[in-house]
């Protein structure tokens, strides 16, 4: 069964960073992507930034300032955050697919996490 974990949110304040780190257990391939999605008080979920074999995508709210990595030998993403905004308050979602395509979509997303609280003070 697969699992995802998610780890490293927590309290910063407005301009600082944040490392999210993504840990997938139960298989032993890669899955297709891995992405990060997030979810404000009263808002619905969001897409962040999602990595596929050479490329990655991005909203364009973190654009410039977020960055996603993975590695594959440890099915593992991450999502740096840096010059951090009150707005980037959310629980962040770790997502992974094995299709391709729609990497935008959380629908198109096989497996998630449980999130992890970022929350950006003023």
């Amino acid at each position: 069964q697969v699992q995802l974990v998610e780890s490293g949110g927590g309290l910063v304040q407005a301009g600082g960073s944040l490392r999210l780190s993504c840990a997938a257990s139960g298989r032993t391939f890669s899955f297709h992507a891995m992405g990060w999605f997030r979810q404000a008080p009263g808002k619905e979920r969001e897409f962040v930034a999602a990595s596929r074999w050479s490329a990655e995508y991005y909203a364009d709210s973190v654009k410039g300032r977020f960055t996603i990595s993975r590695d594959n030998a440890k099915n593992t993403v991450y999502l740096q955050m840096n010059s951090l905004k009150p707005e980037d308050t959310a629980v962040y979602y770790c997502a992974a697919k094995d299709s391709s395509g729609s990497y935008g979509y959380e629908r198109a997303y096989d497996y998630w996490g449980q999130g992890t609280q970022v929350t950006v003070s003023s």
